[in-house]
């Protein structure tokens, strides 16, 4: 089943992707914040709970998901015109709709690269619009585009419970969507073939020896694919809810365009380092490497192909026949001394389970950005380069053409089998390269959100990257958007020569959205730049009200201070001419001294009215106006020169104290109203103290707290409260469905069971009565887990109430 992508239309008045979507006569240049779309309403149909409607292309356009009336709207806008920090948005907006009903609740929409096909997804459907080609018609001022479900065997039939929990479109391929669901499966699909059943299908399997059998540890979360950065490019990162992150690389769309630079940096790095590698484990993964890259991007061994004209790689579908990928995890953060294993996965300072994830490339750092149900932010570096790793003997299955060329695979990817060694910090990583060991995490930082306590779900975030300064990160949560500013990354760091120390991240609010009488969280929210360095971010409220903030970035990296004493380029110079100066050095020295001439002895002899006399008095007059009398002359003129300068900064300073008078006057007036708050306040003090003291009389206010060990004991069972019996009850309605299927299997074949021999009939009802009794263990294993937390809640309760 192919599918046209072409942007042209066969009715001359189709619109077309490189052109304004709005009739030019009809268009009018408004504020965003003005535009009709977004006023303040208050309807029936609100948008779902921690959605996300708001959706940009590289063409400047807006997106917008309707939920009242189950349309798209798209908005063009312009950024930086006529100011240069004001957005226009063009009004009216083009309406595009669907050509079959929406018949679920939209929760997010996402545009692929090139603007021509965007994504609605929610928990119950999951459908695919294309704006553009053949298939759109229009009919008053609305564009019907052509929209298929993706699938929707797998995902959202009656005999299915699978979920899914996080869909995106991979970043270098316009046809190609990923999506991981409830059942631990990442599916690759390719929607110019086939939208019911996926090109790649990843069966992950993290349980391995040495590993916490509970449910939080493989139940998936959300999902990631890498930027571009050596194998990062090829690799899928997962989240999993006890906050572990694994890695799945390679993992290649068919088809995709890679550039060839890229491509090459990665084949000449794994060939040099098997040419001088004497470990057999690191040459024989290297080589795998190598055969991959060769069979997925033939131009590399072809001597024919002439790689300076080579831009563009496009892969080639390959699979290895006799191995699988490896599950590679889960990451540990590089050991400090002291930690125990547990910390290296998660941070001590985390509540809750892992609610969504981010990765972001900032220069030569690859950064993991995990967020937990508890309001905190959990911050990693990758510390070593990411290499691919396959299992050996673990055998993909294939579907191939009548060409014997593939068109999907699948396969199980478990996690290795022997301990993950632990790194630390005055270890080299030498000796892990290309060995088959995921790469370490450097831990950067805790960021505590603060965000207000939830007794059962918990805090949703989600995170976004600016796209102009990488650096920095906005999550956005129920109460609003916070802005985190990496000021420290390992590698770029040192690539640049920064010897500054380590600096925290810093967080600052951005917009609040938790009033004290009304709460509007954000329905939708996007990060816009443009090429002159303006930076804004816009949200939509629940209310459909439209936000549009500018963003500074210009001086967010520079240094908190200034070293005076360090020597910089011309800083001789400036501390010279700082100031500016008043009077020359020259008059504040006083006059030359000249030293007088030797006089003779007879001198006072000598009469005033004699020649002698006067030649002697003559020399020394003369002297006296060289050196007093000029020196004079200067010091009048520059005092004459230098007037009005003077009398600008005397009547500066008369105007500061003059200032100065008015503000201590206001403070005298103040003072009053600061005594009578200063009083008001000591007697809260006081009663709060009285409180307090009676509190403390109250029985039971003497308890002992709570040991380290019980503390750890009680946060452990917080973390995995809910987590165990939904698993559980997933697995259940998993095997209820696989159950009724296999029932309405067995009654539509009930003709063709009766020519089968007794035996099948025996086989079939030995399967049934087995999925039976596992259903019924099941059910028991849930209800005594269920006796077991109640029993050690009743035992922590016991132990407070004896303490």
């Amino acid at each position: 089943m192919k599918f046209n992508f072409d942007f042209t239309d066969s009715k001359p008045d189709s619109p077309s992707p490189h052109k304004s979507p709005t009739p030019q006569q009809d268009t009018h240049w408004i504020p965003l914040t003005s535009h009709p779309l977004f006023t303040a309403t208050t309807t029936a149909d609100a948008p779902p709970p921690r959605s996300d409607l708001l959706a940009y292309d590289t063409s400047s356009r807006l997106y917008y998901w309707d939920s009242t009336k189950k349309c798209l709207h798209r908005i063009s806008i312009r950024l930086g015109d006529p100011e240069p920090t004001s957005v226009l948005a063009a009004t009216p907006s083009k309406v595009l709709q669907t050509d079959v009903e929406v018949d679920f609740s939209v929760s997010k929409i996402s545009i692929n690269r090139n603007g021509t096909a965007l994504v609605l997804a929610g928990s119950d459907g999951l459908c695919v619009m294309f704006l553009y080609g053949k298939n759109s018609s229009r009919k008053e001022n609305v564009t019907v585009c052509r929209t298929v479900s993706v699938g929707s065997q797998i995902y959202f039939s009656d005999s299915s419970s699978i979920r899914t929990l996080q869909v995106l479109w991979h970043p270098y391929s316009d046809i190609h969507l990923g999506v991981i669901s409830s059942d631990s499966v990442f599916r690759l699909f390719d929607l110019s073939s086939d939208f019911l059943q996926p090109e790649q299908e990843y069966y992950l399997q993290p349980t391995g020896p040495g590993r916490s059998k509970n449910a939080s540890s493989i139940c998936p979360v959300d999902f990631s694919f890498g930027g571009d950065h050596m194998w990062d490019r090829f690799t899928v990162f997962v989240l999993f809810s006890d906050g572990s992150i694994y890695i799945l690389c390679p993992v290649i769309p068919f088809g995709s365009a890679h550039k060839f630079d890229s491509i090459l940096e990665i084949y000449t790095d794994a060939q040099s380092f098997r040419s001088k590698s004497a470990n057999q484990a690191a040459v024989k993964n290297s080589s795998l490497a190598i055969s991959w890259l060769e069979a997925t991007f033939p131009e590399l061994k072809d001597e024919a192909v002439e790689w300076e004209d080579s831009l563009i790689l496009k892969a080639q579908p390959y699979a290895l026949f006799d191995a699988s990928l490896c599950l590679q995890g889960s990451l540990r953060k590089v050991h400090h001394g002291g930690e125990d294993e547990y910390a290296t996965v998660r941070g001590t300072e985390c509540e809750g389970c892992a609610v969504s994830f981010l990765y972001n490339v900032v220069s030569k750092d690859s950064i993991l950005v995990t967020a937990w149900s508890g309001g905190q932010l959990q911050i990693d570096a990758l510390a070593d380069e990411i290499q691919p790793v396959w299992i050996a003997g673990s055998l993909p299955r294939l579907r191939v053409d009548s060409h014997d060329h593939i068109v999907a695979i699948a396969m199980i990817c478990e996690s290795t089998s022997g301990e993950i060694p632990v790194v630390k910090l005055d270890h080299t990583l030498d000796h892990t390269v290309w060995l088959g060991h995921p790469p370490p995490l450097l831990r950067l930082a805790i960021v505590d959100l603060a965000l207000p306590k939830k007794s059962q779900s918990g805090s949703n975030i989600r995170m976004f990257a600016d796209p102009l300064l990488p650096e920095r990160i906005f999550s956005v949560h129920d109460c609003g958007v916070d802005s985190i500013l990496l000021h420290f990354l390992p590698f770029t760091s040192q690539s640049c020569g920064k010897d500054e120390t380590v600096r925290t991240p810093s967080v600052h609010p951005v917009l609040s959205t938790c009033q004290a009488d009304n709460s509007s969280p954000l329905c939708g929210f996007i990060t816009l730049s443009d090429s002159f360095g303006y930076s804004w971010v816009i949200g939509i409220t629940s209310m459909q009200e439209c936000v549009v903030l500018e963003m500074k970035t210009w001086d967010l990296l520079l240094p908190v201070h200034v070293d005076v004493e360090k020597n910089f380029p011309g800083n001789e110079g400036w501390k010279e001419g700082n100031t500016p100066d008043i009077i020359s050095k020259e008059l504040l020295s006083g006059p030359k001294v000249v030293f007088l001439p030797q006089a003779s002895p007879n001198l006072r002899s000598i009469a005033a009215d004699s020649i002698e006399g006067r030649s002697a008095l003559h020399q020394y007059f003369k002297l006296f106006h060289e050196n007093y009398v000029e020196y004079a002359h200067k010091v009048y003129f520059e005092l004459k020169h230098h007037e009005p300068q003077l009398k600008r900064i005397i009547d500066e300073q008369n105007a500061r104290l003059t200032e100065a008078e008015e503000k201590l006057l206001k403070v005298e007036e103040k003072q009053s109203g600061l005594d009578d708050r200063i009083d008001h306040a000591i007697n809260v003090h006081n009663l709060l103290e009285e409180r307090l003291q009676r509190l403390r009389n109250l029985p039971g206010a003497h308890k002992k707290p709570l040991s380290k060990a019980e503390r750890e004991f009680k946060s452990e069972l917080d973390h995995f409260t809910g987590v165990e019996l939904d698993a559980l009850r997933t697995s259940i309605d998993t095997l209820r469905a696989r159950l009724k299927r296999s029932a309405q299997t067995s009654k539509a074949n009930a003709s063709n069971q009766q020519r089968q021999i007794s035996m099948k009939h025996h086989v079939r009802d030995v399967q049934m009565s087995q999925l039976k009794s596992s259903l019924a263990k099941l059910s028991l294993v849930n209800s005594e887990n269920t006796k077991k937390v109640k029993i050690l809640e009743s035992a922590l309760k016991s132990k407070e109430i004896s303490k």
